[in-house]
């Protein structure tokens, strides 16, 4: 058995108001599109064709460096004639294995359904059968009915447009998620007609079929409507994306993760943490983020793709991008740590810091104050309150090399390219551009003039 996804995400999505295609919109800091795809892949499809129309382009060039640029096939819905009709224009891409071939269809605006249910309705399939997801709710306006026989068996979906007032009654909706035998599905495609309100070809009346040629259906309904809610407005994208950060907040806490609020805790991408680690209120963290043991995360901080060691502390309203931090440092507060900084063990970066491209020694501390950006720092280096690395000509980068146990004085310029040797020491409020010897004192200022009896301006 072979199992192929159709990913349904040409739709405009008009009540979110915006330009953006609504597949792209992200829950966690991850496209919803891209949830599915993930999920599809997690269920081993051998294939993933995603249909798409308004805004394929932008969705397209979304996916053209991600991870599943090679698995995805696409297929155009050029009108919006129903789910039905968008189904069909990814049958030209399907392959044929064998009769007991499987199609699973799910919906780009659908991203929170678990793995284990769509692995079980998978399981419900097998032998020829039509497998259906439903949900029993509370509320089921404005969503299609599963009707059910006398046995209790399905026999059709109605949408509510064409449901009759009894109908409506009917608490068990139809999520749409639906997986099909691949050779009955195309038969199925080609008797459905659009005589409906809305003249569309709904996907749905395959079930009626299936039931008409003896098929059996079987369905898999579910209570948490979270995994099957569609997000059509910003209301209901707020709501989901909620509740995907309660399900990440809970993996952490079950993992051993102190959070100080789980409600003010966001984590858009992948989070990994060693034992005992602490997170602060208002925390962001982005893409891969790796926490060792011991480490604490200050309030107000967002760290993004870094990896951090064991007993290092990030202090309160500090920016981490692309950096990989040792063991027992300090970063922080009020610091920002910019894409290619490494900081080696036992290192301190203080309050108003900015880092970029730069290495810093083990035991290296900027306390407050100061920018070292394409710089490489050896072990022991204090640098002072104010010190700035020039390492930008107006059109080329240049790269500052600084030794073991070297002292920046306060309010220091160090104008690239420039190495400052082992034991250096640079008088504070230097200007230095050139090169300073191991074991030497440097002092690059300007001779001091008074002049007596200068008058302050005075205001006109």
């Amino acid at each position: 058995m072979t199992l192929e996804a159709i990913i349904l995400a040409a739709g405009k999505g008009t009540r979110m108001n915006s330009n953006k295609p609504k597949v792209l919109h992200s829950i966690g800091g991850i496209p919803m599109l891209e949830h599915v795809v993930d999920a599809a892949m997690l269920l081993e499809a051998t294939k993933v064709h995603v249909v798409v129309g308004y805004g394929a382009g932008q969705i397209k060039a979304a996916f053209s460096a991600e991870k599943h640029k090679d698995e995805i096939f696409w297929a155009t819905q050029e009108e919006q004639l129903g789910t039905g009709h968008a189904v069909r224009q990814a049958l030209p891409n399907l392959e044929y294995n064998g009769a007991d071939d499987l199609i699973i269809v799910l919906y780009g605006d659908v991203p929170l359904t678990k793995s284990t249910t769509l692995r079980e309705l998978v399981r419900l399939a097998g032998n020829n059968k039509l497998s259906v997801l439903s949900l029993v709710a509370e509320n089921p306006t404005g969503l299609g009915r599963i009707l059910r026989n006398q046995a209790g068996n399905i026999e059709a979906i109605v949408e509510e447009k064409d449901a009759t007032e009894a109908q409506r009654q009917i608490k068990e909706i139809n999520s749409g998620i639906m997986v099909a035998p691949k050779s009955k599905l195309i038969n199925w495609l080609g008797k459905i007609g659009n005589s409906n309100q809305q003249g569309e070809y709904y996907l749905t009346d395959i079930v009626a079929l299936a039931a008409i040629d003896g098929t059996e259906i079987t369905g898999l309904a579910i209570n948490d409507g979270m995994e099957v809610l569609g997000v059509n407005d910003k209301e209901q994208l707020a709501a989901l994306e909620r509740h995907y950060q309660m399900i990440k907040t809970t993996e952490l806490l079950q993992s051993g993760v102190t959070l100080r609020d789980p409600n003010r805790v966001d984590v858009r991408g992948s989070l990994s943490c060693g034992k005992d680690v602490e997170i602060d209120v208002n925390t962001i963290f982005e893409g891969e983020v790796v926490l060792g043991d011991k480490v604490v995360i200050g309030a107000n901080s967002t760290i993004k793709d870094t990896s951090i060691g064991t007993g290092t502390k990030i202090l309160t309203g500090t920016s981490i991008d692309g950096a990989t931090i040792g063991s027992n440092a300090s970063v922080g507060p009020m610091a920002r740590i910019r894409p290619g900084t490494v900081l080696k063990d036992e290192t301190k970066i203080g309050n108003f810091v900015e880092t970029k491209n730069a290495i810093i020694g083990a035991g290296s501390k900027a306390s407050h104050l100061a920018y070292i950006g394409d710089a490489e720092l050896g072990e022991s280096v204090n640098i002072g309150a104010g010190v700035i690395v020039c390492n930008y000509d107006g059109v080329n980068k240049h790269r500052t090399i600084i030794g073991n146990n070297v002292f920046v004085g306060s309010n220091s310029v160090l104008v690239a390219p420039v190495t400052l040797s082992d034991n250096a020491f640079i008088a504070a409020g230097s200007s230095i551009n050139g090169d300073v010897p191991a074991d030497n004192l440097a002092v690059g200022r300007a001779k001091q003039r008074n002049i007596p009896g200068w008058k302050r301006p005075i205001k006109k």
